[in-house]
């Protein structure tokens, strides 16, 4: 499976299953129609969502049945390339059915499915049925060298042929393969690039890996180097580098448009013997695919991010992916438990929220040593969050060299502020500020003399940390002075966990603000003199502040 799955229902009914099958695959969201169920996130349409699904090679498993999905997807089907599995499954779990995606594993995901489910999943391709196994999609660590040949190939052993294995395939010792010593076909497990006879069917192990001194070309000299050992490509593993080009780009590049991982050793590094010399590389050849994997280390890779205010379906692609990819998570407890569904060997450092520092430090002892962690925080991580913190860590004088060489990447997320105004209209629609309201980290001289700029600048005004137990007068302290600048009519928003279940909205006047009103998971919206409401058609309110100014 290249990418997690996607779990569409269309009502309540298939919740429950679909959260089994979620607990199959913790990176699966739920997709459920808007009005009708919660889930993970809402759509409108039914064929449009499973079309944009499929198009971007995402597993499918609807909840439905068989019949809509086909008719769904029938569309797309006429040209019909490299495809992602899709599976139709009863709502209440008594049926698992494969309809797309042979080669990409369905049946696989069928039977695992159906396992959790503890049903009999619908297998329907002749191949799997006799053998117990499929030829045509090898597990990870061997690649077929030509899929139209592996057709043919399986179309002759259904006919009657017989077979023999020349070379090591251990997934295939549980099949019911014809096997015989006189066969007259022949598996082949083999590095060697040449065309296969009609008679046999190459598979290559990924078990060779190719050790660079730079990013110069280096596409042509690997594949002049494979041409001159008579090796096939497809046995390509990775690419291993001296540490020392950790933050090469042009070799991360290479690595990705190669389609293997970029590897790093150090002076001493144990490495398998040398089966070809080119241009500056050298082949390696590991003994087998899982002893490929454990040859260097990969470059660590540090990813700040922000939740977005709590819903998943304001949680960016972005971020979703790299919590999935993770194999370190950091953060506050609460936000780390907001970033489930995650899976168990995914390891969990909670922290208080008071320990940024600590926990950024941390992090990177973790990526520096070649592993992929993500930081969390609510909201954007750039805003009064995590992503600061991160990189002051960085900046340190004592901060390891290897800090540096890790991969650092901040990926932005819905903050409060703007979740908050998208909730009410657009009362941040012109000119404004955030400002956080907590002296933790700065002084409260600092604090009110920017309330006090920000007033006499007539800037719409979102209040992160208005009012905690440790901090009871500063709320009210802030409002005294921005009602110099602002008439008591001035509109105000608050917004209480927007985005999470107990979310609530209030639309009233400065002049009608008590601090009594607020706590601390409460987003504070002053607007500007010029910030206007009025009444929407469900009976609440609509609050914007208009993207043009009066001249003075």
């Amino acid at each position: 499976m290249t990418s997690s799955p996607a779990i569409v229902i269309l009502g309540p009914s298939a919740l429950a299953t679909a959260r089994r099958i979620q607990a199959l695959y913790p990176q699966a969201v739920i997709h459920g129609l808007s009005g009708r169920v919660e889930a993970d996130q809402a759509y409108d349409d039914f064929g449009d969502t499973l079309r944009s699904l499929y198009r971007s090679d995402t597993p499918l498993i609807a909840l439905c049945a068989a019949g809509i999905v086909i008719r769904s997807l029938a569309p797309l089907l006429a040209n019909k390339g490299a495809e992602p599995p899709v599976l139709a499954v009863a709502e209440d779990g008594s049926a698992v059915v494969p309809l797309l995606g042979g080669l990409g594993g369905v049946n696989r995901m069928a039977r695992e499915i159906a396992a959790e489910l503890q049903v009999s999943a619908a297998i329907t391709t002749s191949g799997e049925l006799r053998f117990g196994t499929c030829l045509l999609d090898p597990p990870s660590g061997y690649v077929l060298a030509d899929i139209e040949q592996g057709k043919r190939f399986v179309s002759d052993l259904l006919g009657g042929e017989s077979l023999r294995i020349d070379g090591d395939a251990p997934w295939l010792e549980q099949g019911k393969l014809p096997m015989a010593e006189d066969a007259g076909r022949t598996l082949h497990i083999t590095t060697a690039q040449r065309t296969a006879r009609p008679d046999e069917l190459l598979i290559h192990p990924r078990t060779l890996l190719a050790l660079v001194d730079s990013a110069d070309d280096l596409a042509a000299r690997i594949g002049q180097a494979f041409e001159q050992a008579g090796l096939a490509q497809k046995s390509l593993a990775a690419l291993l580098a001296p540490a020392a080009l950790m933050t090469d780009r042009g070799l991360a590049q290479a690595a990705l448009e190669l389609g293997v991982p970029l590897r790093f050793i150090t002076p001493g590094s144990a490495l398998p013997g040398v089966v070809e010399q080119h241009d500056g590389l050298q082949l390696l050849q590991a003994a087998s695919p899982e002893a490929a994997q454990t040859i260097g280390r990969p470059r660590g890779r540090l990813s700040v991010i922000g939740l977005g205010p709590g819903a998943a379906e304001h949680m960016t692609p972005a971020v979703r992916r790299a919590l999935d990819e993770a194999q370190d998570l950091l953060g506050y407890e609460t936000y780390v438990r907001m970033a489930e569904p995650l899976r168990d060997d995914q390891v969990r450092h909670c922290s208080d929220n008071r320990e940024e520092l600590q926990r950024a430090r941390h992090a990177f002892e973790l990526a520096a040593s070649g592993r992929r962690v993500v930081v969390i925080s609510s909201g954007d991580p750039g805003v009064f969050a995590m992503a600061a913190a991160v990189l002051e860590a960085l900046e340190e004088i004592a901060a390891p060299a290897e800090w540096h060489a890790v991969e650092l990447q901040v990926l932005p997320g819905v903050s409060a502020a703007l979740a908050t105004a998208a909730k009410a209209g657009a009362p941040l629609g012109h000119d404004f500020c955030l400002i956080s309201l907590s002296d933790n980290l700065k002084p409260w001289a600092v604090i009110e003399n920017r309330l006090d700029h920000a007033g006499a600048a007539d800037l719409a005004m979102a209040f992160y940390n208005p009012i905690s137990k440790a901090r009871p007068w500063q709320l009210g302290r802030a409002l005294d002075i921005v009602r110099t600048h602002r008439t008591p009519d001035t509109v105000v928003v608050l917004g209480r966990d927007i985005g999470r279940p107990a979310e609530a909205l209030r639309v009233l006047s400065l002049g009608e603000l008590t601090p009594e009103m607020v706590d601390m998971r409460t987003l504070v919206i002053i607007g500007s003199s010029q910030t206007r409401r009025f009444p929407r058609g469900d009976g609440g309110e609509w609050v914007y502040t208009p993207r043009s100014y009066p001249q003075q």
